[in-house]
């Protein structure tokens, strides 16, 4: 009997944590699909339910084009995905296949740089930028967010330093160059690190606020969601647009969700390839 009660207490603290998580979700649901406008309302479920929330937000409004915000995102994510992880993959075979002069104070100096906040280089990044003339442009933020990719190679390294040495050996027996290595044989075998790295690059932009808002300025029309969804509420629009605001959140939840649970089997194997194993 007390062993059962040990096992118990452990499984309701996870159901507790887990209504604690959810809550939030099921808040931003529920006031998503509520037909009354209104910031702070005195009741959890609303009472009428209402599709005007989202129809608002896909009303092309021009001092909130939330499509033209959603392109945007869209637009800067894949190519920051595509550059990321073929920036991320390429050093982290580097790193762990081949043997050359400053190999080991490369791997030195990456680890001691991750250990440093991104937002720390914020203004200086502001400044370069500017001096390019690229602020307030998709094309800067793409550069910002692909090449921190440089830094977050250690987790692709551990996955490659898995695979055996002898698959490469073998190869080159064979007559196969590093290039036909890497495409005909790592590759193949990394596929769950590979979707690991690309999730990881893709979701940055999708979710970043503070880099994307100190590029673009108050260029509204380059704007991504994260900064379009904060500039629908202030003090005049609060209790007007805060329902259709949770819609925005809502909808670009969902793209996030859907991939990440599609492919979290490969994301749970990239990861604890590269964490365990490496």
């Amino acid at each position: 009997m007390i062993m059962k009660k040990k096992a118990l207490w452990p499984r309701i603290t996870l159901v507790i944590l887990g209504i604690v998580w959810m809550f939030p979700i099921f808040w931003t649901v529920l006031t998503a699909f509520r037909g009354e406008s209104g910031q702070f309302v005195s009741y959890i479920f609303p009472k009428h339910y209402s599709l005007n929330n989202f129809r608002n937000l896909f009303s092309n409004n021009p001092n909130f084009p939330f499509l033209l915000w959603l392109k945007n995102t869209l637009i800067v994510s894949i190519f920051s995905c595509l550059l990321s992880t073929f920036i991320t993959v390429s050093m982290a075979y580097v790193l762990s296949r081949l043997r050359f002069k400053f190999r080991n104070t490369i791997l030195k100096v990456a680890l001691v740089l991750n250990m440093f906040p991104a937002f720390m280089a914020m203004i200086a990044v502001y400044y370069i930028l500017k001096a390019f003339d690229l602020t307030q442009t998709l094309l800067a933020l793409v550069l910002v967010y692909s090449s921190t990719a440089a830094l977050t190679f250690y987790v692709a390294k551990g996955f490659f330093d898995t695979i055996p040495m002898s698959l490469d050996e073998s190869a080159m027996i064979d007559g196969a160059t590093k290039f036909q290595i890497f495409t005909k044989i790592t590759l193949p075998m990394s596929q769950p690190i590979i979707v690991y790295t690309a999730l990881m690059a893709f979701m940055q932009p999708w979710m970043d606020f503070i880099f994307a808002k100190i590029i673009m300025g108050d260029n509204v029309p380059k704007y991504t969601v994260s900064i379009g969804l904060y500039a629908m509420l202030n003090q005049t629009t609060a209790n007007t647009l805060y329902t259709t605001f949770a819609a925005g959140c809502l909808v670009i939840a969902l793209p996030i969700t859907v991939l990440f649970i599609y492919l979290q089997k490969y994301y749970v194997a990239g990861i604890t390839s590269g964490a365990v194993k490496g």
